[in-house]
C-alpha cells in the first residue's frame, strides 16, 4: 500500500491524548486526559495531540511538524497515543517537504 499524504494527515488526525507545555520545567509533556496535568500546565497551554502536530505557517495553511511529531515519539508510548505507519513514514522521509494544508485549529469554546 502505498502511504499519501492524505493517509498521513488522517494519521495525524487520529492521534490521541494532550500535550501541554509544563513552564516550569520548559518541556512538552503528554497525558491522556486533560486532568492529569494538575498545577504545572496552564489550561490555555493543553492541546489535543492530533492539533499539536499542525503549526500555523505565514498564510491560512498549517505545516505537519516532523519536530512536533518527534516530540510525540520520544515519549515511547506510540501505541497509546496512536502513532501509526503513515506518521512513521513521514518521518523518516525527510528529503520531502512537511505538509503543508488549509486548516484551522479546533477552538477551546
Amino acid at each position: 500500500m502505498s502511504i499519501t499524504s492524505e493517509l498521513i494527515c488522517q494519521a495525524a488526525d487520529q492521534l490521541r491524548g494532550f500535550v501541554g507545555f509544563n513552564r516550569k520545567t520548559d518541556q512538552y509533556i503528554v497525558r491522556f486526559s486533560e486532568d492529569a496535568f494538575g498545577m504545572d500546565v496552564a489550561d490555555d497551554a493543553i492541546f489535543p495531540a492530533c492539533e499539536f502536530v499542525w503549526v500555523p505557517t505565514l498564510d491560512e495553511t498549517m505545516s505537519l511538524s516532523r519536530e512536533r511529531i518527534q516530540l510525540l515519539l520520544d515519549q515511547n508510548i506510540d501505541d497509546r497515543i496512536n502513532i501509526s505507519e503513515p506518521l512513521r513514514v513521514y518521518q523518516r522521509r525527510v528529503d520531502v517537504p512537511e505538509i503543508v494544508a488549509l486548516r484551522r485549529a479546533l477552538s477551546a469554546s
